[in-house]
């Protein structure tokens, strides 16, 4: 037996913003790695994960980034907008600046799931005290002192302090003996004095931490003053996204001087093209750093002298609530900003001090607060301790201290101690370092250093395989569960999404496992996280699988991104590894996947007719080919194909659709729904899709003129609460159209409100594909509402071709006939009919298009043209519903 493992141990000494996002980072990349690791906290503050910045109560204090910009993962920008949605706010969207203490309630809940996903890898310790001093031990480790005279040894620390306190040096002395001084206000009790009086308050400084205290010191009768050396606020973001502009190209290492004319001259450009500033700063973010690294020391002082107070107003911003709330503030005169500098200070008689400023004027307040922004870290004692043995020196300029990516740099210039930093400590390094954008990153990049010295040696032996013989890189048992979920998505049973879960939860570093539910969730609304599993199985693919596994991440990436429209990586895919059964599912379009777009069915054919080599007439592909023959009209051969995949297994969902599309379209009404009905309450009762082989029981029904038998195949197995989401607009909502279309149902018909309501409204008037838009606008013109069927046209519009080209001009011919244009529904819709074809599905899917323009043209009286359509119709197909509407049309 082999023994365990050893522990490596990491203190994180600060659990603020940056001290979690490290800890999360930690935890989740050991987890994948099944890396044994002690983990250990150092913060007095009750909660981890708030700190300074997020443990305001007061919802006026705003993020100064939108959310789509604050997500924790730099990988998976969405990861706080689908948090808020999941806890009470399903309206924000990633352009919404949310309450700071909303942002800390999604630091520290995402901490904690991080630390419950690594239980049983990462053991997790808080300590409710101050790290004060940090030294070396005889073994190569670090010793931390703690306030409350206890000690930690750890094999690496993170010191995540965040800015350091401000020093207030710059008050004269009769301002700082005063006790209405206030030098940290965000302590915990600082503001109690200013917020029990209406006295009126100096703040100096006028960044973002004036700010907010101008808005939480606001009161009736009390005047806020604000003073700096420039007298400028932040400058607000725009009311409404911008768009995007590519940054300007200033070559490594260009002076000062060229680098600022070259950000005006952006600027410019970007002004009159956009009318606005904000996206040509917004561009040189990701430059900032190496802009800023490629200047000398004196050009950097030159920056910070010259440019600093007009770069960190217009940079770092506000909000535009926030923004308006201090416009109303100042037009009341309750908030008065000037520029000015404090030369002297004096406490009168009555606590109230008089401060005069450099330009001889006097103001007079209650109180008087610094708002000027933080201090030194080398007065800190922790960090003090480390730069009395040469462990750590200030950074360039006195920003921070000394770093070498991230790793602290002692008095000889070496990064030989497993000392990490983040954030605000590296401003010298760094300069734009302070914003969760840039800590986010940091932290995965320091977690990746921790870590890199504790990596596991290489697998030996055989690797498992899959279904069909390919390599797994997982160990056994996440292999089997994966092979379970495989099976059942080639069967097209249900249970699938349980297996691959089973899979990631026994290994969390397995690609497969997390790419397969992210596919899952995209294309068959299983109740997955979708970005997140994505971005674990891009994580996990760079550090764990071969070409095969990142290949099939990098196809299920594009296929959720949308940036592989024609399917070329998918079939680039499937040319290497034609064996790959779940890749190949996803290509051909049949019932489980909604296949590659604009795939036509003669390449579909040849597409599986090529890899037919790597299957060896398994039951599966067997299935495949035997839906496509039928698309073809091969009904025939498509049924022999079908049966004996059915004989091999007998709940192959792909050969029971195959063969029911076989009924449907030979006109084998009585036998496909007696056949059909019988397997959906035999084997097909653990089916995925159920409710789409009911609605092909239901079409023979409707064939057979059956309304009564309709009725009761709704209510017992389509009505919305038995079926929801995609399924019920596709299955439950154009069965419903097509009965009421053709007189096909007996007594009132339910509203077709039940099946929007069953739907969510993202998919009705966003759909992601041209085969749901086609749906939604069915199901929106069953419903007569005109005004979406508008929303979903102009959404059509700025989608893909195909939905430009079918269902733009569908929307409007839909919209026609709910005003009852009949003769502009029918002339519009006959226009539309050969192209329908485009948007995918099986042809008895799309044939909800070809009954909503019989109804127009009998509606319009054009009964000729009516009848013409009945008798191609019942020469494709026989069917006693369309002889019924043939005999009911006049003359």
């Amino acid at each position: 037996m082999s023994p365990a493992p050893e522990r490596h141990t990491v203190a994180i000494v600060g659990a603020g913003a940056a001290g979690a996002l490290t800890a999360v980072q930690l935890c989740e990349t050991a987890t994948r790695r099944r890396t044994p690791l002690d983990l250990v906290l150092v913060d007095p503050a009750p909660e981890a994960g708030r700190g300074v910045a997020y443990a305001t109560a007061d919802p006026r204090h705003r993020l100064n980034v939108p959310a789509g910009g604050m997500s924790c993962y730099p990988d998976d920008p969405g990861h706080l907008t689908r948090w808020l949605c999941h806890h009470g706010e399903r309206a924000v969207t990633a352009a919404d600046f949310i309450p700071r203490y909303r942002y800390g309630a999604y630091l520290a809940d995402t901490l904690g799931q991080a630390l419950v996903r690594a239980h049983g890898v990462v053991r997790v310790r808080r300590l409710r005290s101050r790290a004060e001093a940090c030294a070396d031990t005889p073994d190569g480790r670090l010793r931390l002192r703690l306030a409350d005279g206890g000690s930690l040894t750890a094999d690496s620390a993170v010191l995540a302090t965040g800015p350091a306190a401000g020093r207030s040096a710059w008050a004269p002395a009769g301002l700082s003996a005063s006790p209405r001084f206030i030098t940290t206000p965000w302590a915990p009790g600082a503001l109690a004095g200013p917020l029990a009086d209406t006295a009126d308050v100096l703040l100096v400084g006028t960044g973002l931490t004036a700010v907010d205290l101008a808005l939480t010191l606001d009161r009736p009768g009390r005047v806020v003053h604000a003073v700096s050396r420039g007298g400028l606020l932040p400058q607000p973001h725009a009311l409404n996204p911008l768009r995007t502009v590519a940054p300007p190209r200033i070559p490594a290492g260009a002076p000062l001087d060229a680098v600022r004319r070259a950000v005006f001259r952006h600027v410019g450009r970007t002004v009159r093209l956009l009318g606005d500033w904000r996206p040509a700063l917004d561009s040189l973010r990701p430059h900032t750093a190496g802009l800023w690294q490629g200047l000398t020391p004196a050009e950097r002082a030159e920056f910070l002298r010259r440019d600093g107070s007009l770069w960190n107003t217009h940079r770092h911003r506000m909000a535009p609530a926030t923004a308006e709330a201090l416009d109303r503030l100042r037009a009341a005169r309750r908030l008065r900003v000037r520029p000015g500098r404090i030369a002297a200070a004096r406490t009168g008689p009555d606590g109230a001090v008089a401060v005069t400023l450099a330009d001889g004027r006097t103001l007079h307040a209650g109180w008087v607060i610094d708002c000027t922004g933080p201090g030194h870290h080398l007065d800190d004692p922790l960090w003090q301790s480390l730069a009395e043995a040469g462990a750590v020196v200030p950074g360039p300029l006195g920003l921070g201290v000394a770093t070498r990516d991230g790793r602290l740099l002692d008095a000889a210039g070496r990064a030989e101690r497993a000392l990490f930093t983040l954030g605000a400590p590296r401003r010298g390094e760094l300069w734009e370092t302070t914003a969760i954008p840039e800590i986010r990153t940091q932290a995965a990049d320091v977690a990746r250093q921790v870590l890199a010295p504790l990596a596991p040696p290489p697998r030996r032996g055989r690797r498992p395989l899959d279904t069909h013989g390919l390599p797994l890189s997982t160990h056994a048992e996440a292999a089997a569960a994966h092979r379970a979920g495989l099976e059942r998505v080639l069967k097209v049973r249900s249970g699938a999404e349980e297996s691959f879960r089973r899979a990631v939860t026994l290994d969390p570093g397995f690609a497969l496992g997390h790419a397969a539910l992210a596919l899952l969730g995209h294309e068959c609304g299983a109740q997955v996280d979708v970005d997140r599993e994505l971005a674990e199985a891009q994580r996990c693919a760079r550090e764990r699988a071969d070409a095969r596994e990142r290949s099939f991440v990098a196809v299920v990436t594009h296929r959720v991104q949308g940036t592989d429209p024609d399917g070329s990586a998918l079939l680039g895919h499937l040319d290497a590894h034609p064996g790959d059964a779940l890749a190949l599912a996803a290509a051909v379009p049949t019932i489980a996947f909604s296949g590659v777009r604009d795939l036509d069915d003669d390449y579909a054919l040849r597409l599986v007719e090529r890899t037919s080599p790597a299957y060896d007439g398994h039951w599966f592909h067997t299935s495949l080919l035997a839906f496509l023959r039928q698309g073809q009209g091969r009904f025939h051969e498509a049924g022999e194909l079908a049966h004996r995949a059915l004989a091999a297994e007998p709940a192959s969902g792909h050969a029971v659709h195959a063969l029911a599309h076989v009924h449907y379209e030979s006109g084998a009404h009585e036998a496909g729904r007696d056949w059909l009905d019988s397997w959906v309450s035999g084997r097909g009762r653990g089916a995925v899709h159920r409710a789409h082989f009911s609605w092909h029981i239901a079409l023979h029904e409707l064939a057979l003129d059956d309304p009564a038998a309709v009725r009761r195949r709704w209510l017992a197995q389509l009505a919305p609460g038995r079926v929801s989401g995609v399924r019920a607009l596709v299955d439950s909502g154009s069965l419903l159209w097509r009965a009421r279309l053709s007189d096909s149902w007996p007594g009132e018909a339910p509203a077709a409100d039940e099946v929007l309501d069953a739907v969510e409204r993202e998919v009705l008037e966003r759909p992601a594909t041209a085969f749901t838009a086609l749906h939604a606008a069915v199901a929106l013109a069953a419903a007569g509402d005109v005004a979406a069927l508008r929303r979903l046209r102009d959404h059509a519009f700025g989608a893909d071709a195909v939905q430009r080209e079918v269902v733009v001009p569908l929307c409007e011919a839909l919209a026609a006939l709910v005003e009852e244009r009949f003769q502009d529904a029918a002339r519009d819709l006959t226009a539309l009919l050969p192209t329908v074809r485009k948007v995918g599905g099986s042809a008895a899917q799309r044939e909800v298009v070809e009954e909503t323009l019989l109804y127009a043209l009998v509606s319009a009286g054009r009964c000729e043209a009516a009848r013409r359509l009945l008798d191609s119709r019942l020469d494709r197909r026989p069917a006693s519903r369309d002889r019924r509407l043939l005999a009911a049309l006049p003359g």
